[in-house]
Protein backbone atom coordinates (compact mmCIF):
# COMPACT_ATOMS: atom_id res chain seq x y z
CA UNK A 1 0.00 0.00 0.00
CA UNK A 2 1.15 3.49 -1.01
CA UNK A 3 2.02 5.89 1.62
CA UNK A 4 0.14 9.31 1.83
CA UNK A 5 2.35 11.77 0.63
CA UNK A 6 1.79 15.17 2.45
CA UNK A 7 -0.07 17.37 -0.81
CA UNK A 8 1.46 20.78 -1.66
CA UNK A 9 -0.34 23.86 -3.44
CA UNK A 10 1.66 26.08 -4.79
CA UNK A 11 0.42 29.91 -5.36
CA UNK A 12 2.62 31.56 -7.76
CA UNK A 13 4.58 28.90 -10.14
CA UNK A 14 7.40 30.92 -11.26
CA UNK A 15 11.40 29.85 -11.57
CA UNK A 16 11.60 28.69 -8.25
CA UNK A 17 8.12 27.48 -7.52
CA UNK A 18 8.45 24.56 -10.65
CA UNK A 19 11.82 23.76 -9.77
CA UNK A 20 11.01 22.61 -6.16
CA UNK A 21 7.62 21.43 -7.20
CA UNK A 22 9.09 19.49 -10.01
CA UNK A 23 12.25 17.89 -7.88
CA UNK A 24 9.50 17.08 -4.52
CA UNK A 25 7.49 15.06 -7.20
CA UNK A 26 10.04 13.53 -8.39
CA UNK A 27 11.73 12.40 -5.25
CA UNK A 28 8.31 11.69 -3.82
CA UNK A 29 8.36 14.13 -1.29
CA UNK A 30 4.83 16.10 -1.64
CA UNK A 31 1.50 15.39 -3.71
CA UNK A 32 1.94 18.41 -6.07
CA UNK A 33 -2.21 19.72 -5.85
CA UNK A 34 -3.15 22.77 -7.28
CA UNK A 35 -0.87 25.68 -8.90
CA UNK A 36 -2.01 28.97 -9.04
CA UNK A 37 -0.43 32.08 -10.58
CA UNK A 38 -1.02 34.57 -12.90
CA UNK A 39 -2.85 33.07 -15.79
CA UNK A 40 -4.46 29.50 -16.60
CA UNK A 41 -2.14 29.17 -19.36
CA UNK A 42 0.28 29.57 -17.30
CA UNK A 43 -0.27 27.27 -14.61
CA UNK A 44 -0.78 24.45 -17.22
CA UNK A 45 3.07 25.17 -18.59
CA UNK A 46 4.25 24.51 -14.89
CA UNK A 47 1.98 21.56 -14.33
CA UNK A 48 3.59 19.85 -17.48
CA UNK A 49 7.11 21.00 -16.40
CA UNK A 50 6.50 19.69 -12.79
CA UNK A 51 4.77 16.28 -13.65
CA UNK A 52 2.03 17.25 -11.27
CA UNK A 53 -0.74 19.15 -10.21
CA UNK A 54 -4.41 20.90 -11.22
CA UNK A 55 -4.36 24.46 -12.53
CA UNK A 56 -6.44 26.57 -10.27
CA UNK A 57 -8.60 29.01 -12.14
CA UNK A 58 -8.82 30.98 -8.64
CA UNK A 59 -7.71 30.70 -5.01
CA UNK A 60 -11.51 29.48 -4.16
CA UNK A 61 -11.06 26.77 -6.20
CA UNK A 62 -7.70 24.81 -4.65
CA UNK A 63 -8.27 22.25 -2.63
CA UNK A 64 -7.44 21.86 1.00
CA UNK A 65 -3.58 21.03 1.36
CA UNK A 66 -0.54 20.15 3.79
CA UNK A 67 1.73 22.13 2.76
CA UNK A 68 1.18 25.85 0.71
CA UNK A 69 4.31 27.45 -0.96
CA UNK A 70 3.74 30.67 -1.80
CA UNK A 71 6.45 30.92 -4.46
CA UNK A 72 5.36 34.60 -6.00
CA UNK A 73 7.54 37.90 -6.08
CA UNK A 74 8.48 39.41 -3.16
CA UNK A 75 6.43 41.78 -2.97
CA UNK A 76 3.10 40.06 -3.70
CA UNK A 77 3.62 37.55 -1.00
CA UNK A 78 2.12 39.35 2.22
CA UNK A 79 -0.72 39.85 0.11
CA UNK A 80 -0.92 36.34 -1.35
CA UNK A 81 -1.25 35.56 2.65
CA UNK A 82 -3.39 38.30 3.43
CA UNK A 83 -5.72 36.69 0.79
CA UNK A 84 -5.24 33.10 1.64
CA UNK A 85 -6.30 34.24 5.32
CA UNK A 86 -9.08 36.21 4.50
CA UNK A 87 -10.57 33.16 2.32
CA UNK A 88 -9.76 30.65 5.03
CA UNK A 89 -11.10 32.93 7.84
CA UNK A 90 -14.58 33.30 5.20
CA UNK A 91 -14.47 29.34 4.84
CA UNK A 92 -14.52 28.76 8.98
CA UNK A 93 -17.77 31.16 8.72
CA UNK A 94 -19.26 29.14 6.59
CA UNK A 95 -19.35 31.62 3.22
CA UNK A 96 -16.56 30.50 1.35
CA UNK A 97 -16.97 27.64 -0.65
CA UNK A 98 -14.90 24.02 0.94
CA UNK A 99 -12.39 23.40 -1.93
CA UNK A 100 -9.56 25.85 -0.18
CA UNK A 101 -6.24 24.93 1.62
CA UNK A 102 -7.41 23.50 4.54
CA UNK A 103 -7.08 25.83 8.23
CA UNK A 104 -5.81 24.62 11.52
CA UNK A 105 -9.53 24.53 12.98
CA UNK A 106 -10.58 22.74 9.87
CA UNK A 107 -7.56 20.22 10.65
CA UNK A 108 -9.07 19.64 13.74
CA UNK A 109 -12.62 19.53 12.90
CA UNK A 110 -12.25 16.84 10.11
CA UNK A 111 -8.83 14.97 11.33
CA UNK A 112 -10.01 12.22 8.36
CA UNK A 113 -9.86 15.26 5.38
CA UNK A 114 -6.77 13.74 3.37
CA UNK A 115 -4.80 12.84 6.44
CA UNK A 116 -4.45 16.34 8.07
CA UNK A 117 -4.01 15.53 11.36
CA UNK A 118 -1.67 18.35 12.37
CA UNK A 119 -1.72 22.51 11.65
CA UNK A 120 -1.21 22.83 7.65
CA UNK A 121 2.22 24.82 6.51
CA UNK A 122 2.56 27.65 4.88
CA UNK A 123 5.97 28.68 3.65
CA UNK A 124 7.94 31.32 0.97
CA UNK A 125 11.03 31.50 -0.60
CA UNK A 126 12.32 34.76 -0.16
CA UNK A 127 15.91 35.72 0.89
CA UNK A 128 14.81 38.92 2.46
CA UNK A 129 11.67 38.66 3.75
CA UNK A 130 10.91 37.03 7.21
CA UNK A 131 8.41 34.26 7.80
CA UNK A 132 6.48 37.14 9.73
CA UNK A 133 5.08 38.23 6.68
CA UNK A 134 3.03 35.05 6.94
CA UNK A 135 1.41 36.74 10.27
CA UNK A 136 -1.99 36.38 8.83
CA UNK A 137 -2.67 32.51 8.50
CA UNK A 138 -0.16 32.07 12.02
CA UNK A 139 -2.78 34.04 13.76
CA UNK A 140 -5.49 31.44 12.29
CA UNK A 141 -3.34 28.39 13.73
CA UNK A 142 -0.80 27.67 10.64
CA UNK A 143 2.98 26.33 10.94
CA UNK A 144 4.31 29.29 8.79
CA UNK A 145 8.24 29.49 7.62
CA UNK A 146 10.89 30.83 4.98
CA UNK A 147 13.12 28.68 2.80
CA UNK A 148 15.75 30.40 0.72
CA UNK A 149 17.87 28.25 -1.70
CA UNK A 150 20.94 29.90 -2.15
CA UNK A 151 21.16 29.24 -6.09
CA UNK A 152 20.49 31.10 -9.20
CA UNK A 153 17.78 30.05 -10.47
CA UNK A 154 18.37 31.10 -13.75
CA UNK A 155 15.96 28.41 -15.78
CA UNK A 156 13.88 25.55 -13.96
CA UNK A 157 15.73 23.29 -16.00
CA UNK A 158 19.41 24.75 -15.43
CA UNK A 159 18.35 25.27 -11.52
CA UNK A 160 16.84 21.56 -11.33
CA UNK A 161 20.42 19.91 -12.81
CA UNK A 162 22.11 22.54 -10.57
CA UNK A 163 19.84 21.97 -7.08
CA UNK A 164 22.06 18.82 -5.36
CA UNK A 165 24.54 20.42 -2.55
CA UNK A 166 22.39 23.64 -2.38
CA UNK A 167 23.06 25.47 1.02
CA UNK A 168 19.07 26.46 2.18
CA UNK A 169 18.45 28.74 4.86
CA UNK A 170 15.38 28.09 7.19
CA UNK A 171 13.44 30.49 9.32
CA UNK A 172 10.16 30.56 11.16
CA UNK A 173 8.20 28.23 13.22
CA UNK A 174 9.98 25.08 14.88
CA UNK A 175 7.23 22.51 13.40
CA UNK A 176 7.58 24.31 9.65
CA UNK A 177 11.47 23.93 9.82
CA UNK A 178 11.30 20.35 10.83
CA UNK A 179 8.91 19.66 7.70
CA UNK A 180 11.21 21.75 5.29
CA UNK A 181 14.23 20.44 7.06
CA UNK A 182 13.41 16.92 6.08
CA UNK A 183 11.71 17.93 2.77
CA UNK A 184 14.81 20.07 1.06
CA UNK A 185 17.70 17.02 2.31
CA UNK A 186 14.93 14.70 0.47
CA UNK A 187 15.96 16.93 -2.91
CA UNK A 188 19.91 17.23 -1.57
CA UNK A 189 19.83 20.56 -0.14
CA UNK A 190 22.10 21.74 2.71
CA UNK A 191 20.20 23.38 5.22
CA UNK A 192 21.47 25.64 8.19
CA UNK A 193 18.95 28.23 10.35
CA UNK A 194 18.76 31.81 10.04
CA UNK A 195 17.87 34.44 12.61
CA UNK A 196 14.70 36.55 11.18
CA UNK A 197 16.97 39.33 12.15
CA UNK A 198 19.31 38.79 10.17
CA UNK A 199 17.91 37.68 7.04
CA UNK A 200 18.12 41.48 5.40
CA UNK A 201 22.01 41.21 5.72
CA UNK A 202 21.61 37.17 4.97
CA UNK A 203 20.59 38.05 1.51
CA UNK A 204 22.58 41.00 1.21
CA UNK A 205 25.57 38.61 0.90
CA UNK A 206 23.89 36.49 -1.85
CA UNK A 207 23.34 39.80 -3.47
CA UNK A 208 27.08 40.53 -3.30
CA UNK A 209 27.82 37.46 -4.39
CA UNK A 210 25.86 36.86 -7.08
CA UNK A 211 23.90 39.43 -8.51
CA UNK A 212 26.69 41.96 -8.87
CA UNK A 213 29.06 40.11 -10.69
CA UNK A 214 27.17 40.96 -14.02
CA UNK A 215 27.06 43.94 -12.71
CA UNK A 216 31.03 44.20 -12.26
CA UNK A 217 31.82 42.59 -15.48
CA UNK A 218 29.34 45.03 -17.44
CA UNK A 219 31.60 48.00 -16.23
CA UNK A 220 34.19 46.40 -17.24
CA UNK A 221 33.77 45.70 -20.46
CA UNK A 222 32.24 49.02 -20.90
CA UNK A 223 35.72 50.95 -19.57
CA UNK A 224 37.20 48.33 -21.73
CA UNK A 225 35.60 49.63 -25.28
CA UNK A 226 35.66 53.03 -24.16
CA UNK A 227 39.89 52.65 -23.52
CA UNK A 228 40.15 51.17 -26.67
CA UNK A 229 39.81 47.61 -26.33
CA UNK A 230 38.75 45.32 -30.05
CA UNK A 231 35.10 44.58 -29.35
CA UNK A 232 36.29 41.03 -30.34
CA UNK A 233 38.85 40.01 -27.67
CA UNK A 234 35.83 40.97 -25.03
CA UNK A 235 34.52 37.53 -25.12
CA UNK A 236 37.93 36.06 -24.25
CA UNK A 237 38.30 38.74 -21.75
CA UNK A 238 35.19 38.03 -20.05
CA UNK A 239 35.91 33.90 -19.62
CA UNK A 240 39.35 34.17 -19.26
CA UNK A 241 39.65 36.46 -16.49
CA UNK A 242 36.23 35.15 -15.08
CA UNK A 243 37.42 31.26 -15.16
CA UNK A 244 40.47 32.28 -13.56
CA UNK A 245 39.11 34.50 -11.15
CA UNK A 246 36.50 31.70 -9.55
CA UNK A 247 39.70 29.00 -10.09
CA UNK A 248 41.93 31.22 -7.32
CA UNK A 249 38.62 31.97 -5.28
CA UNK A 250 37.66 28.56 -4.87
CA UNK A 251 40.90 27.43 -4.30
CA UNK A 252 42.89 29.98 -2.04
CA UNK A 253 39.73 31.80 -0.91
CA UNK A 254 38.95 35.63 -1.64
CA UNK A 255 41.82 37.23 0.97
CA UNK A 256 44.74 34.95 -1.17
CA UNK A 257 43.29 35.69 -4.49
CA UNK A 258 43.09 39.00 -4.33
CA UNK A 259 45.51 40.49 -6.71
CA UNK A 260 46.09 44.21 -7.71
CA UNK A 261 47.13 47.73 -5.98
CA UNK A 262 45.08 46.87 -2.81
CA UNK A 263 46.78 43.38 -2.93
CA UNK A 264 49.83 45.63 -2.63
CA UNK A 265 48.90 48.27 -0.71
CA UNK A 266 49.38 50.64 -3.10
CA UNK A 267 47.13 53.35 -2.17
CA UNK A 268 48.43 56.00 -4.85
CA UNK A 269 48.26 53.88 -7.37
CA UNK A 270 44.31 53.21 -6.73
CA UNK A 271 44.01 56.91 -6.27
CA UNK A 272 45.03 57.59 -9.69
CA UNK A 273 43.29 54.99 -11.04
CA UNK A 274 39.70 55.86 -9.02
CA UNK A 275 40.02 59.38 -10.18
CA UNK A 276 40.54 58.24 -13.71
CA UNK A 277 37.21 56.19 -13.68
CA UNK A 278 35.13 58.85 -12.15
CA UNK A 279 36.43 61.14 -14.92
CA UNK A 280 34.93 58.78 -17.41
CA UNK A 281 31.74 57.57 -15.05
CA UNK A 282 31.26 59.21 -12.00
CA UNK A 283 28.87 56.48 -10.65
CA UNK A 284 31.40 53.65 -11.76
CA UNK A 285 34.37 55.96 -10.04
CA UNK A 286 32.43 55.73 -7.00
CA UNK A 287 32.48 52.16 -7.06
CA UNK A 288 36.01 51.42 -7.33
CA UNK A 289 36.96 53.80 -4.28
CA UNK A 290 34.76 51.71 -2.49
CA UNK A 291 35.52 48.51 -3.69
CA UNK A 292 39.09 49.57 -3.29
CA UNK A 293 38.71 50.61 0.42
CA UNK A 294 37.17 47.10 0.78
CA UNK A 295 40.25 45.47 -0.69
CA UNK A 296 42.49 46.97 1.02
CA UNK A 297 41.01 45.84 4.24
CA UNK A 298 40.72 42.76 2.91
CA UNK A 299 44.50 42.77 2.29
CA UNK A 300 45.10 43.88 5.88
CA UNK A 301 46.64 47.51 4.42
CA UNK A 302 44.87 50.03 7.00
CA UNK A 303 43.72 53.06 4.74
CA UNK A 304 45.12 56.21 5.58
CA UNK A 305 42.94 57.79 8.28
CA UNK A 306 40.51 60.55 6.04
CA UNK A 307 38.91 57.31 4.40
CA UNK A 308 39.14 59.30 1.00
CA UNK A 309 42.81 58.15 0.22
CA UNK A 310 41.18 56.01 -2.90
CA UNK A 311 39.53 59.06 -4.08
Amino acid sequence: MTAHLPTLNLIGAGRVGQTLARLWTQAGVFAVQDVLTTSTAGAQAACLFIGAGTPAPSLDAMRRADVCLIATTDAQIASSAAALAARMTMAQAGTAETRLVSSAKDATADPGAQGLRRPPTAFHCSGALPASVLAPLGALGWQVASAHPILSFATPEAACAQFAGTPCALEGDLAARALLQEAFAAIGAQCFEVRSQDKLVYHAAAVFATNFLPVLQSVAEDAWRASGVPEALLPHLRSSLLNNAVANITRLGPQGALTGPAARGDTAAIARQAAAVGAWDEKSGAAYAALSALALRLAGHTPPANGDAVL
